[in-house]
């Protein structure tokens, strides 16, 4: 144990003495005996100050993604580019109306034609494919007709009238397949068309019947070599042949006289039955 000074022990009865009245007359207490750590005067320890503990540092945030660093760092679309953008819908609008098909306007011959062939949908077929009356597409027509006038002769007049007048066959009698006999399809017959025959339709409107069926049905190319002159001449929206018919300045009787100085002039039509004008005949 350790021992407490002896000046130390006086210094402090002297300072109690000094405090309390009364209490200075009592005789000194008995000093406890040397080195009692139980009559050592309590002695004040001044503590150290503590230092102000340092703050501590928030934890970092935790790294961004790896599509979030890459959308940071994604340049961004220039303002001027904007307008651009908001284009897109106006051409794609321009973009879809040019690739839909473009209608074709028909005029002339095949356009009278086309309206009136629905009265020879109903034996021919719509398409040509044939039925009470005989197939006219896929180039049939033109097998049996390579020349316009034959078939606006036979249109005109009707198959009857072929088998009145003795007539064994119409048009190509080299037809590919055989040539055509009248009344040899299912024994039905051609109604006639013409006018003088008793039919219903002008010679202008035959004509125009006549050009879709070569054309539009049967698949004659207009700017072919074999068909363009034919086209050009009897068909097309510029025909004067066509123009003539249809101010009635000519008709299928005197068409080869109206027409005989052009070059390579057509061949005579007619209102009654007649023999081929086409090759091989």
């Amino acid at each position: 144990m350790t021992e407490i000074p002896e000046h130390l022990l006086k210094r402090s009865q002297e300072r109690r003495e000094a405090l309390g009245g009364s209490e200075a007359a009592k005789p000194a207490d008995k000093p406890a005996p040397t080195g009692s750590i139980e009559s050592a005067p309590s002695v004040a320890v001044a503590k150290e100050p503590v230092a102000p503990s340092a703050p501590v540092a928030p934890l970092p945030p935790p790294p961004d993604p790896p599509y979030v660093v890459a959308a940071k760092s994604r340049k961004k679309i220039p303002f001027w580019a904007m307008a651009t953008l908001s284009l897109l819908p106006l051409w794609a609008f321009i973009y879809l109306l040019a690739l839909r098909p473009q209608e074709k306007t028909v005029e002339g011959p095949l356009a009278i034609g086309a309206t009136l062939f629905g009265s020879c949908a109903g034996c021919h077929g719509a398409d040509g494919q044939g039925g009470a009356g005989r197939v006219l597409y896929q180039g049939e027509v033109l097998k049996t007709f390579p020349r316009i006038e034959d078939m606006l002769n036979f249109v005109y007049t009707g198959s009857q009238a072929f088998v009145t007048n003795g007539l064994a066959i119409y048009g190509n009698p080299d037809r590919e397949g055989g040539a055509n006999a009248p009344l040899s399809y299912n024994g039905n017959p051609m109604p006639q068309q013409g006018a003088k025959s008793g039919g219903g339709l002008t010679d202008a409107e035959i004509l125009g019947v006549v050009c879709h069926e070569r054309y539009t049905v049967s698949g004659a190319i207009p700017t072919s070599t074999e068909w363009s002159k034919e086209y050009d001449r009897w068909c097309s929206p510029t025909s004067e042949i066509y123009a003539a018919l249809l101010a009635g300045t000519t008709d299928f009787d005197t068409l080869a006289e109206t027409f005989k100085g052009l070059p390579d002039p057509p061949a005579a039509v007619g209102t009654t039955p007649r023999a081929s004008v086409s090759s091989g005949s």
